[in-house]
């Protein structure tokens, strides 16, 4: 199934490419959802990450295309952005917020077809496991590879990201299933780590790069009933991808 989002307050446009988009996908046998909305304030109130390409006009009235390509990626980093637009010399700011594209208006199903081509053979088709936290009240869709460790402290699940720290009410088994099946081990009673961030082992100290090919880390404790298991795992993750 590819979900696609089309974003565009002119209500001819909107047509056209939602018909363009369902006609490549029977063409190339691809099960299709396509979902329209007049407002990228809307679509960014009810925003979940479960498209794998949005449509976006860069010129819109109530939110200009580009402040809402910014917010849209403060949510979700994978999703495929193909802009849209009657002005083809904005479009090549796409790269300040990671845009696949553009196709120019009135649209040409021959164009859509090339880009659409291209998006597809880029992206492929994934499901890509995520975890919520909030930013100053507003959901965020975090990718589990993206988190370098997950602790608890109190009733508090604290998600220590690439991108900064997120903390939530919760408990650690009610995800722990979700971390332990996409690479995550826990070091010790209150903390699962990312196996993909781990530099090295000293005695029970764990080194925890704090991005991904930094130097620098992060020390965690390992503790001595969980380190034997641990290094077991590991080791495993290590014979795998190195």
């Amino acid at each position: 199934m590819l979900n696609v989002a089309i974003v565009d307050d002119e209500q001819d446009a909107v047509e056209t490419l939602k018909s363009y988009v369902e006609r490549y996908c029977v063409g190339h046998g691809i099960d299709c959802s396509t979902i329209c909305f007049n407002s990228p304030v809307k679509f960014l109130a009810r925003y979940k990450p479960n498209y794998d390409i949005v449509f976006l006009d860069i010129d819109m009235p109530d939110l200009n295309g580009m402040d809402a390509a910014r917010n849209l990626r403060k949510m979700d980093g994978d999703v495929a952005l193909i802009f849209v637009t009657n002005m083809a010399q904005y479009a090549i700011r796409g790269y300040e917020v990671d845009a696949d594209d553009f196709i120019v208006k009135p649209i040409k199903y021959g164009n859509l077809e090339i880009k659409l081509d291209r998006v597809l053979r880029k992206h492929g088709k994934k499901d890509v496991p995520r975890v919520t936290v909030y930013d100053n009240g507003a959901a965020r869709y975090i990718a589990v590879e993206e988190i370098r460790y997950v602790e608890v402290i109190k009733h508090s699940i604290i998600y220590h990201t690439v991108y900064g720290d997120y903390e939530k009410r919760g408990a650690l088994k009610d995800e722990y299933a979700l971390f332990t099946e996409n690479e995550f081990a826990q070091c010790n009673k209150s903390c699962l780590v990312n196996l993909r961030f781990v530099l090295g082992i000293a005695d029970h100290i764990l080194h925890i790069a704090k991005r991904r090919g930094a130097t620098e880390y992060d020390e965690l404790s390992v503790s001595h009933p969980r380190k034997k298991e641990f290094v077991r795992t590991l080791n495993c993750y290590l014979e795998e991808h190195l």
